[in-house]
């Protein structure tokens, strides 16, 4: 199997966006709902000089028709980076499947599935990689 090779500014990103992740977990902590995380999350970034998108739509392809909105992206870091939040008390395969199939979309390598409904934030963190990417 090939191993999945990420970039060092890809990681960099990632890195800064798992600290805005703690700072907010860290201010807040467990309990609210998704949107609030979202505006405090993109806050932080911001603060780190990190360039994001928030509520981004992004187009899909079936069968040769152009779907507008197949979806919209949470956070995309810097073109490089999808942060998909969640608030739920538990992260379901479904969910990491919805990263997968973002990131298929997207043609971006690395997601990250950041569950603020979690006493410590360590345990809400998931890496996800497109591994589909070549």
């Amino acid at each position: 199997m090939n191993r999945i090779i990420i970039s060092p500014e890809v990681e960099r990103l990632a890195t800064l966006a798992v600290d805005a992740a703690f700072a907010v977990h860290t201010e807040l902590g467990p309990g609210l709902l998704e949107s609030a995380y979202q505006v405090c999350i993109v806050h932080e970034l911001g603060l780190r000089g990190v360039a994001y998108q928030k509520e981004l739509p992004i187009p899909l392809n079936y069968k040769g028709v152009r779907i507008e909105v197949g979806f919209r992206a949470d956070v995309i870091v810097e073109a490089k980076l999808l942060i998909e939040l969640k608030a739920v008390e538990q992260v379901l395969p479904i969910h990491k499947a919805q990263v997968i199939t973002y990131l298929k979309l997207t043609r971006l390598s690395l997601g990250l599935l950041i569950n603020f409904n979690e006493v410590l934030i360590k345990h809400g963190i998931q890496r996800v990689l497109n591994l589909t990417k070549s």
